[in-house]
């Protein structure tokens, strides 16, 4: 009998957030042993509850929800999306240029699809989040990785961006708040990015879902704020800021020269179209979201959950002999290094698999966000201070197990633990 088989535009697709590791602890849960998940930034899990007044406007509103809403969303949300852009500095923006969606990463798909042929090259960071890699080589494109430098607090390297440009080339992505290392980019770093894309006529698409989740008095630019005659489309959701991750609420706008852009537009318009509306009731939390009381700013302030759980993680993790990172001011994660000559990894999923049955703790190994090495991996510093105590010590410990039966313990004690944060602030 003829098998079936996927498609071949899976082939260079990769989402280890929710892969193999993820395959095998769901497996030893249903064998009934507790695991701790530091793999994923699901807020609502681990106590951080989407606001009240959320929650009751979706109520309330849920006999208006039962209809398709316009394609693009309903008026009242994309209203106040539209008065944020004008509160970030964002320039000629208007209803039309606003879409909602299923989330970022449904707009994310749509914007991807509407922008590639087959063989045109998307420039995204390295690492990066994977979604934008799988959802390039998915459109019919080419993920083209440029370096962010671990050396230099993870900044984009402008030089490598500038090479790796050729005539395929049609955008580049900022992930900024970045995931996964959790750090923000200096304003004066993102007009580097605008004048290379103003240069070679690029589309920039900004991933700014974490813009407001930001510590230690940190102050985040929105990129399509420096430019009117650059086309930028900017990624913003309720998932983060607002712990709404399952409300599945987000948005698109277009601004700068969209004058050039008419076809692109078209393309967008006709594949919001196609997907008739996205989920109303989520679309009904976004007014209220944006223009109310912004409690993500009690949770990242000095003694803030979050801002504790991220001092706590930072300090545990940078404990560890041959555990190196950079501090993030901004998101949910911290992207460790593990000095290679202490931990001589060859297969990092393999790594983090034997770490997971060991311990009963879930991370995402570094090449799961496509960088290229397997020295890295990403933590979630979202559970209760007692389990993230927990889940470190235990990583702590299997590594201290590892260094033994390698015999790298003297190799780790000769080296720092910690690397400055070098980045400015904007």
């Amino acid at each position: 009998m003829k098998t079936i088989q996927k498609s071949s535009k899976l082939a260079n697709v990769l989402y280890d957030i929710r892969g193999p590791i993820m395959d095998a602890a769901r497996q030893m849960e249903d064998e009934g042993q507790k695991i701790i998940k530091l793999n994923l930034g699901n807020l609502a899990v681990f106590g951080f509850d989407a606001p009240e007044e959320i929650q009751q406007d979706m109520i309330r509103n849920l006999p208006n929800s039962a209809g398709y809403s316009d394609s693009k969303g309903i008026f009242a949300a994309r209203k106040a999306v539209m008065h944020e852009t004008q509160k970030q500095g964002i320039a000629g923006v208007t209803l039309d240029d606003i879409y909602l969606g299923n989330g970022a990463s449904e707009l994310i798909t749509m914007a991807t699809n509407a922008l590639l042929d087959d063989g045109d090259e998307l420039l995204l960071p390295m690492p990066d989040y994977p979604l934008w890699t799988a959802a390039t080589s998915l459109s019919g494109g080419t993920p083209v990785h440029y370096l962010c430098d671990e050396a230099n607090g993870w900044m984009p390297n402008l030089a490598d961006i500038r090479a790796k440009i050729t005539e395929k080339t049609k955008g580049i992505v900022v992930i900024n708040p970045n995931n996964p290392t959790g750090v923000l980019y200096s304003t004066a770093l993102l007009q580097g990015i605008v004048e290379i894309a103003r240069d070679h006529g690029l589309v920039i698409l900004a991933d700014e879902v974490y813009d407001k989740v930001l510590y230690d008095g940190v102050h985040h630019t929105a990129i399509a704020s420096l430019s009117t005659d650059v086309l930028t489309l900017t990624f913003n959701s309720l998932s983060k800021s607002y712990r709404s991750c399952g409300y599945r609420a987000g948005w698109l706008v277009v601004s700068g020269n969209k004058k050039r852009a008419t076809d692109y537009i078209e393309g967008l318009n006709m594949l919001s179209n196609m997907k008739l509306c996205s989920n109303v009731p989520g679309q009904w939390a976004i007014q209220t979201a944006l223009g109310g009381y912004q409690s993500i700013n009690d949770l990242v302030c000095e003694g803030g959950r979050l801002r504790r759980q991220r001092d706590l993680a930072y300090e545990l993790i940078t404990a560890i002999p041959g555990v190196s990172c950079v501090k993030p001011v901004a998101a949910l994660y911290m992207f460790p290094k593990l000095d290679p000559a202490v931990y001589p990894i060859e297969d990092d999923r393999q790594f983090f698999l034997e770490l997971l049955r060991a311990t009963r703790v879930m991370l995402v190994q570094g090449t799961g966000f496509n960088w290229p090495a397997p020295d890295h991996f990403r933590i979630v510093f979202l559970p209760h201070e007692d389990d993230l105590r927990e889940a470190i010590n235990r990583i702590a410990k299997f590594l201290e197990g590892y260094r033994k039966s390698n015999g790298t313990d003297n190799a780790a004690v000769s080296k720092p633990s910690a690397i400055k944060l070098v980045a400015a602030r904007a």
